[in-house]
């Protein structure tokens, strides 16, 4: 069969170039949300414009870095943007945050944004689309063809409960505990077309499942596919979104040197045990408990009959990882998913919003980690 025109794999990206996309919250003086996104789109100056857009609820924008050799140049590039939205959200007497869920959003508040896309979403997902928002990181890795995106995609279906139980970074939503270290996982999985995809075993197969809602009309392309690790074939890609937003920038950069070395160590050895590949209900059931407890979920093992850490599950892997990060530059982004561990996003938060101040404190805490003063971002601005 003819490949669809959507499906031809672009090419001419370098092999394993890392991209990063960040969900930012917008707050208002007090922390409450700012459903502004759209003034901030006009404001933004010509040089952040092109790596900023709008999403589904009004409150929120994506930040968007180039393609790049290595994490830490992503990561610069993220600071750069961030640093950049700050001083424009300021002028407009705003400030800006990242976490998995806004702590204080309740779905009864949320604006829909007004451009296209989400007033489609709106249409078709009826009142789904004013769910709380959440606020993801997307990790995109270029792979040379399709059926190595396949191959690389097929293994970290494994890996996903690791990358959500370490990035879990919303223990709040609609003003108190959720009781969960990922509150954004259970709202997010609101939206059909989500969770751990199945097994595809060769692009075609890929290019079938998806297809096949295109024809039928039942999405107008393929990114309303929100699956935790999809292919973007117009970008030559895998894409990796099941995990929170981190409010650090060091955090980012760890989990985004771990999804790199992932994708290529799927790719080209395929590292994944077996029985996790063939054990759906498993994964399923390690995605709620990664999403529940975070790093300290004890996940399902299937071929020992028993339940092991999380974090020895990333300890394995980071093992596997380590010729990877020398091939790829990342040792050092690498090593820092120590730190991230020992002091995971959900932990923090709820240390923070112990504190007197509570909730309204941890916002502040949020913001004032957006954007630290640097002397070197201030001398390029």
């Amino acid at each position: 069969m003819e490949t669809q025109a959507w499906a031809r794999w672009n090419t001419s990206s370098e092999p394993w170039t890392v991209g990063i996309e960040e969900e930012v919250m917008l707050l208002a003086a007090d922390g409450a949300p700012a459903w502004r996104s759209e003034d901030v789109l006009r404001a933004l100056p010509e040089r952040l414009a092109g790596h900023t857009r709008g999403e589904t609820h009004g409150l929120a924008l994506e930040l968007a870095t180039d393609p790049h050799p290595t994490v830490a140049a992503a990561a610069s590039q993220l600071r750069h943007l961030r640093a950049g939205l700050a001083a424009t959200v300021r002028r407009l007497g705003l400030s800006a945050a990242v976490a998995g869920t806004h702590p204080l959003v309740r779905a009864e508040e949320v604006e829909v944004s007004p451009g296209a896309r989400y007033q489609y979403l709106h249409a078709t997902m009826r009142e789904l689309a004013r769910r709380e928002p959440t606020f993801a990181l997307h990790v995109h890795v270029a792979v040379p063809d399709g059926d190595l995106a396949v191959r690389a995609l097929d293994g970290l279906r494994a890996h996903i409960p690791v990358l959500l139980a370490l990035s879990a970074n919303s223990p709040f939503a609609r003003g108190a505990d959720s009781g969960m270290a990922s509150a954004r996982t259970p709202v997010f999985q609101a939206f059909p077309r989500t969770g751990i995809p199945r097994a595809f075993g060769d692009y075609a197969s890929y290019v079938e499942a998806v297809d096949v809602l295109l024809r039928c009309g039942a999405i107008p392309e393929p990114t309303f596919i929100w699956w935790d690790v999809r292919l973007q074939p117009r970008l030559g890609t895998l894409e990796v979104r099941v995990m929170d937003a981190q409010t650090r920038i060091r955090d980012t950069a760890a989990l985004a040197a771990l999804v790199q070395c992932l994708v290529r160590l799927e790719a080209l050895d395929g590292f994944a045990e077996p029985s996790l590949r063939a054990a759906p209900g498993a994964l399923d059931e390690n995605r709620f408990l990664a999403a529940r407890d975070g790093i300290a979920a004890m996940l399902l093992d299937p071929a020992r009959d028993r339940c092991v850490p999380a974090s020895g599950r990333l300890a394995t892997l980071v093992d596997a990882c380590r010729p990877h990060a020398h091939a790829l530059g990342c040792r050092r982004e690498l090593a820092l998913l120590a730190h991230l561990a020992g002091d995971p996003g959900a932990t923090r938060q709820r240390a923070i919003a112990s504190e007197p101040a509570g909730l309204p404190g941890l916002l502040d805490n949020l913001e004032g980690d957006f954007s630290p003063p640097r002397p070197r971002l201030a001398a390029a601005a």
